[in-house]
C-alpha cells in the first residue's frame, strides 16, 4: 500500500481551482489535496506540513505572491517540490523563467484533465527516481 501523495494546488481563481481538485480526486483516491488561493497563504501550508508536499500545482498570476515569487521563496529555503505551473500566458519569456526555477512543467489554462493528470504522474514519478 502507498502512502499518500500531498499535492498543494495554489491557484486565486476559484473555478479553476475547484476544477484541477475535482479531477485529481477522481482520478487518484490516494491523493491527499491541499488548497491555497495566493502563494502567501501557501508558504505557510508548506510550513505547516514540514514541507512534506509531494508536488505543487501552482498559478502564475496572484496576488500578493505570484507563483514565480512562491518559487523563488521555496528554492531559497532548499525545498525542491516539483513544481507544475498553471497559466492563461504562453509567451517564451515565461517558459524561460520558469525553466531558470527548475519547474518541470508548465500546463496552459483550460486546463485539461488527461494533461493534468499525466503531468502530475510524470512529476511525482520522477521524483521517486530521484529520492
Amino acid at each position: 500500500m502507498s502512502e499518500k501523495k500531498a499535492i498543494l494546488v495554489v491557484e486565486d481563481n476559484d473555478f479553476v481551482r475547484m476544477q484541477i481538485v475535482a479531477f485529481l480526486k477522481e482520478a487518484h483516491t490516494d491523493y491527499d489535496i491541499i488548497e491555497a488561493t495566493e502563494g502567501e497563504e501557501a508558504l505557510e501550508l508548506m510550513k505547516a506540513t514540514d514541507n512534506s508536499v509531494s508536488l505543487a500545482i501552482v498559478d502564475v498570476m496572484m496576488q500578493p505572491i505570484d507563483g514565480f515569487k512562491f518559487i523563488n521563496e521555496l528554492r531559497s529555503r532548499d525545498i525542491d517540490t516539483p513544481i507544475i505551473l498553471v497559466t492563461g500566458d504562453k509567451t517564451s519569456d515565461l517558459l524561460e523563467r520558469a525553466a531558470k526555477l527548475g519547474v518541470g512543467s508548465v500546463l496552459i489554462k483550460p486546463v485539461e484533465k488527461d494533461r493534468l493528470l499525466k503531468t502530475v504522474d510524470r512529476a511525482l514519478e520522477s521524483m521517486r527516481r530521484v529520492h
